[in-house]
């Protein structure tokens, strides 16, 4: 599925496969800590390996990917910026990802305030000094891309982890 190196990314949907076929008994759902022990060990490896700087782009290219390709085979209002996020705030919930809500719309500027409320990546997690959520900066920034066609800035400006009980995300054009 991934063996060669090459320049372009190469995730398509359907490599998530047929889940309910491959999981008759067990289902699509599992326990959120399963995924964190997925996503922080993965994490992990990629700070020791690389560096935080590119841990942390590499998240943010995962999310931005992640985001795109959720868009393209979820999202099914696209006419419009109000149902498009109403289509994708359903979404986020029906599939336990968070609660999305628009804080601030300017859709002139196309500037935004977004949160994550309950959101799987941090939510619960302990208070630190680190902003967590950069695989969540690219998912937005791809989910808008897709939708827009416009590259954005999605920038966390309030986290769970930073002592927050709420993901907050400024979105602006990328200039």
């Amino acid at each position: 599925m991934f063996k060669e190196e090459r320049e372009d990314l190469q995730f398509k949907w359907s490599m998530l496969g047929d889940i309910a076929a491959g999981r008759p008994n067990l289902g699509p759902t599992m326990n959120v800590a399963v995924y964190r022990l997925l996503q922080f060990t993965l994490r992990d490896v990629l700070i020791k390996e690389l560096g935080v700087s590119t841990a942390n782009r590499i998240y943010y290219l995962a999310g931005q990917s992640a985001g795109r390709q959720f868009c393209q085979n979820l999202i099914t209002q696209k006419s419009d910026f109000n149902s498009f996020i109403v289509d994708l705030q359903k979404l986020l919930a029906d599939l336990s990802i968070g609660i999305l809500r628009v804080e601030k719309a300017d859709l002139e500027k196309m500037h935004f305030t977004l949160t994550v409320a309950e959101d799987l990546d941090c939510s619960g997690l302990p208070v630190s000094d680190e902003s967590i959520c950069t695989y969540d900066e690219g998912f937005l920034n791809g989910l808008l891309l897709e939708f827009t066609g416009q590259d954005f800035e999605v920038k966390e400006v309030d986290c769970w982890c930073t002592g927050d009980r709420i993901c907050r995300f400024e979105v602006k054009p990328r200039s």
